[in-house]
């Protein structure tokens, strides 16, 4: 604590120690003030500006150090001075010293509090950012919650200072007129509870309802005025229509044909969106196949002399897409139509908040669903467009292995491919801007991954840009020009194909969000709240479009968000919850990642503590030649709650699924170590980096006295 938060300190506490050792309570109490009413109206018809300001600074001070007393303040201004001029002057001194409170806390315990437990007040603060307006004023028009308990805890809140003490002003003033008017009968009160009589009471918390009923005028103004130029049909084809059948669209429409919803879903181009056709389902297959010839290629370190002959690149991407048409059925138009879904193929237009057009047909329904993913990243590089550039959308395409293969981004798809197509043989340069791979994950990980895709042969460029590209010239490769950020020189390599991994731009266009001016973020997505609704109530948006995640399983957890909020909204509304979203990149060895890494606990000034456990050292990743990476997990300090777990290992991402059920239902480090593993496993690494925990934690003082009594037990 700083010098001035300590002075400051300490001048509050020697004003309370001073008050409590002179006993001037005593002096505030309703008999006290009873018999002193005659002197104290005599002493203000001779000295009313004395009085007038000393019992302002009195009253200033007893609620700005909380002590006990401001109600028979109240009645005692009402008694002295009358009615209109106490309303007044305890009105202004009373939030005066409200806020003295509430920055006092501010200025010693805020910091610290936020420091300590900001991951926990996240929502609070967001909360009070947003809405804070609201929940004060209900606060001070129901006398339940102590005055200066507010004071104090609204202090360690976002709230600015001039909102608290206009909210303040405006709403103890009910309760201060009440008091007030007490007062001015003071001889015949006999206790406080006099005052705060049952129907009083009950009208104080009628006044405090006021604010929730004023919510739900100016919700409903602003619902109006959102659907203003819009005409709502009398009655509706659908319940819900969702555009877009990727894991999003497809999830949605699923849950509201199970609960007997009538849901539309459209879609303009194949069922199962980029996950199926383009994205998780190939890139899995393709990495499988490259785990074959890898696995081949190393062989002689299992004692078996093999050979690969060839690698038919053309059969491999003929089973890719096998692969894709043996997971078809289960997006299929088929299965969905059985479950209850109307699947429509056309390109959708939202003509309004309840009109859907498609293929000439327009379709009514109370919510619509936004569920359109995302597109590759082209970026503006001068010539990328002449060498015709791969993506994720366009690379399933290829017949031919390329040779020499350029990869631009070092991000989990780029990773993915790079060590893939170096495996299948060709030769492969991966450039990135950042100082490591995998930005997002922790430098220990992302070190492990450059390490193996190094050790492979694949030449990785960090801290390089790629500033201009030319076309085929005397050689029969394209070349692109490099920046290097670190030593400013340019370089100069030579690929015949390119793939463009840099990320992924929302589909916001095409299909009517124009024709509603649906707000967008800065990032380009569609702008929703904490329920997934954009600004109009009965419109949501799930997945990529929405963000801010671009996982398949992620799209999938919003639409059960998204569905039944749309479905079910007028009775009860679910915030969509992130905060236990597993994530794998699939690498070999695989980075698998499930709650806060070391990264994220920093920026957010989380306090933690790692134990990390070597796969190195476990028996079955020794036997399977697996033997690389690590479990490490983060726990707050002298606890086994789990924060958050990062894996670097053989099947990382199948390891990762005992600790996201761990840290969904609660369970700490010491249940997953009393939990049976069958040996010899991989699972095992949970268990033992759960023991590295524990041996780091073990009860000292208590083994010291088990170590003496089994001392004894030998004598």
């Amino acid at each position: 604590m700083d010098k001035k938060k300590l002075a400051l300190l300490i001048v509050i506490i020697s004003l309370i120690v001073s008050w409590v050792h002179f006993d001037l309570g005593q002096y505030l109490t309703l008999d006290f003030i009873k018999q002193e009413q005659s002197a104290l109206q005599a002493k203000i018809q001779n000295q009313p500006i004395v009085v007038y300001v000393s019992y302002f600074a009195i009253y200033v001070l007893a609620t700005a150090l909380s002590l006990p007393g401001a109600a028979i303040l109240t009645l005692l201004a009402a008694a002295i001075f009358g009615f209109w001029p106490s309303l007044v002057i305890v009105s202004f001194a009373s939030t005066i010293g409200a806020t003295l409170a509430f920055l006092s806390s501010r200025f010693i315990l805020r910091d610290w509090v936020q420091q300590r437990f900001g991951s926990r007040l996240k929502t609070i603060n967001q909360g009070i950012e947003k809405e804070g307006e609201f929940y004060l004023l209900t606060l001070r028009l129901i006398p339940v919650f102590p005055f200066f308990l507010i004071n104090l805890l609204m202090g360690l809140t976002p709230i600015k200072t001039r909102t608290f003490y206009l909210i303040s002003q405006l709403g103890m003033l009910p309760a201060t007129a009440i008091f007030i008017n007490a007062g001015t009968q003071l001889s015949n009160i006999e206790s406080l509870r006099g005052i705060i009589s049952t129907p009083v009471l009950l009208s104080l918390a009628l006044l405090g309802i006021f604010p929730l009923i004023a919510k739900f005028i100016v919700t409903t103004i602003k619902r109006k005025q959102v659907y203003k130029g819009f005409n709502k049909p009398t009655s509706f084809n659908q319940n819900l229509v969702v555009i877009g059948a990727g894991a999003g669209g497809l999830v949605s429409s699923y849950i509201a044909a199970a609960v007997k919803a009538e849901v539309t879903l459209i879609e303009r181009h194949k069922m199962g969106g980029d996950c199926l056709n383009t994205g998780c389902v190939p890139s899995k297959a393709l990495i499988r196949v490259a785990h074959s010839a890898y696995e081949l290629q190393k062989a002689k370190q299992f004692g078996i002399e093999a050979k690969i002959e060839k690698i038919d690149f053309k059969a491999v991407m003929a089973r890719v897409h096998k692969v894709i048409k043996g997971i078809e059925p289960h997006d299929s138009v088929e299965r969905y139509s059985k479950l209850g879904v109307n699947c429509v193929q056309g390109d959708a237009t939202i003509l309004s908040p309840w009109e859907v057009e498609v293929n000439g047909k327009v379709i009514t329904t109370r919510n619509i669903i936004i569920a359109t993913g995302a597109s590759p990243l082209l970026p503006n590089i001068s010539g990328l467009n002449t060498v015709d550039p791969l993506t994720s959308d366009n690379l399933w395409q290829l017949d031919t292995l390329p040779e020499k293969l350029l990869i631009l981004g070092g991000g989990p798809i780029g990773c993915e491919l790079a060590q893939a197509f170096n495996r299948l043989g060709a030769s492969v340069t991966l450039i990135e801007m950042a100082d490591q791979l995998l930005n997002r994950e922790d430098q220990d990980a992302a070190d492990l991954i450059y390490q193996k895709l190094t050790h492979e042969g694949v030449r990785v460029l960090l801290k390089h840009k790629a500033a201009s590209f030319t076309e085929k010239g005397a050689t029969q490769y394209h070349h692109v020009k490099l920046d290097d950020l670190t030593s400013e020189q340019t370089i100069d390599v030579e690929f015949d194909q390119v793939i463009v991994a840099l990320g992924r731009v929302a589909n916001t266009k095409g299909f009517g969000l124009e024709n509603l001016h649906i707000a967008t973020t800065p990032q380009g997505t569609i702008k929703v709240n904490n329920y997934l609704q954009t600004q109009y109530p009965n419109i949501y948006a799930v997945g990529d479009v929405a963000g801010p995640f671009q996982l398949t399983h992620a799209a999938a957890h919003q639409a059960w968000y998204a569905s039944v909020n749309s479905l079910f909204g007028t009775f009860k509304k679910f915030k969509a919850d992130y905060s236990i979203l597993p994530a794998v990149t699939y690498t070999a060895p695989e980075l698998a990642r499930v709650g806060l890494n070391e990264k994220e606990a920093i920026s957010q000034n989380i306090d933690y503590r790692t134990y990390t456990y070597p796969i190195s050292d476990l028996d079955r990743a020794i036997a399977d030649n697996a033997a690389e990476g690590f479990v490490k997990v983060l726990t707050p300090p002298n606890s086994d709650k789990i924060l958050g777990v990062t894996i670097v290992g053989h099947h990382g991402g199948e390891l990762l699924a005992e600790f996201t059920l761990a840290m969904r239902y609660k369970l700490g480090l010491n249940k997953i170590l009393s939990t049976i593993h069958p040996y010899p496993t991989m699972s095992e690494a949970n268990k033992y980096a759960a023991g590295v925990w524990k041996q780091a934690n073990a009860p000292q003082k208590l083994l010291a006295m088990v170590k003496r009594y089994h001392q004894w037990m030998r004598k």
